[in-house]
């Protein structure tokens, strides 16, 4: 087959209408769908539309060989996209969310290709990846229908708890879906606001939602580990922090602030389900990228039974500090 008819672009039955169009448009701007889900090779020109995640010219033809049951490859210049396709992608939010559940369990021993790998590696780790499903847990492996709509894909598992659904809330479940308890553990190197030190406090809000911590006197390193209880309502956001400097006599200082993305948590907790029925065990990631303020992976974990993340942050806005947080999901039930 010619390289031409092989990349011959895909014309869909239904046009996208301009706003979805833009919506593609601003999910392929931010950094992590800036280079391919499979290898991180920059500025990807594919995408696999029912998986949700972007793809250079070398995976996207791996993909396109694993047939359009498993990945419905089209191009992001070239191919008209269907408002279903585009929906799937948004519900999905790009390369960090869907790795986040095919590469939960990803061994550290199994590196991920590399741009200039070579095709018989990229293909071997591909397949493992969304073929075979060796990095999810089998119980979440996902069946793909000729429709393009995985029975149990990372875009199905998102809309039970997403932002964007439209799904009617019942009386039982009201308008939470789950609480918080956030450990504040400790803040390090943070910034000084009086004369040679700081006296700082941490404000975490979600939603309507605050809570806050106690003051800790001339302490640019205070140890808190005090656990605030936050609920998490249908339509959540992220969870903001915020750490200040309190003044006796004047407005307090802000010493930086920090966004946590719960997606990746409450996505891997719904999935799993009741944590109390499976061993210890890592079931999620939320990936460090250049729009975030991790300073490193953070992994979701079931320990004793109870989901919990550790979180560390580089505090924004600011000219030092960071900041170390423990979650746990409580869901209602």
């Amino acid at each position: 087959m010619s390289t031409a008819n092989r990349y011959q672009p895909i014309k869909s039955t239904k046009p996208v209408i301009a706003g979805k169009t833009r919506k593609l448009k601003d999910l392929m701007l931010k950094s992590d769908n800036r280079i391919c889900a499979d290898c991180s090779a920059p500025d990807p020109k594919w995408a696999s539309a029912n998986i949700g995640v972007f793809l250079c010219l070398k995976c996207g033809d791996v993909h396109r060989a694993l047939g359009p049951d498993v990945s419905k490859v089209l191009s992001v210049t070239l191919d008209d996209w269907s408002d279903s396709d585009i929906d799937s992608m948004v519900e999905v939010g790009g390369n960090s969310y869907a790795n986040s559940i095919y590469e939960a369990f990803l061994p550290k021993d199994h590196p991920k290709p590399k741009p200039d790998s070579t095709m018989e590696y990229r293909t071997k780790f591909i397949r493992a990846k969304y073929e075979t499903q060796d990095f999810l847990k089998p119980s979440l492996r996902i069946t793909s229908k000729g429709s393009f709509e995985p029975t149990n894909s990372v875009k199905s598992v998102n809309s039970g708890f997403s932002s964007t659904s439209t799904k009617h809330v019942t009386e039982d479940t009201r308008e939470f879906v789950g609480e918080l308890n956030i450990t504040v553990v400790r803040g390090i190197e943070l910034a000084v606001r009086d004369m040679l030190t700081s006296d700082p406090y941490v404000i975490l809000t979600l939603g309507e939602q605050t809570a806050q911590t106690t003051v800790k006197k001339s302490d640019l390193n205070p140890v808190w580990n005090e656990v605030l209880k936050l609920s998490v309502p249908r339509n959540y956001g992220p969870l903001k922090l915020q750490v200040y400097d309190h003044d006796m006599f004047s407005a307090d200082d802000i010493m930086g602030e920090a966004e946590i993305d719960l997606q990746p948590m409450i996505t891997a907790a719904m999935a799993f389900g009741d944590p109390s029925r499976i061993g210890d065990m890592q079931i999620g990631r939320w990936f460090m990228t250049r729009d975030n303020c991790l300073l490193k992976d953070s992994t979701v974990n079931v320990v004793s039974g109870k989901v919990k993340q550790e979180v560390n942050l580089k505090l924004q806005n600011v000219e030092s500090g960071e900041m170390e947080l423990e979650l746990e999901w409580v869901p209602i039930l």
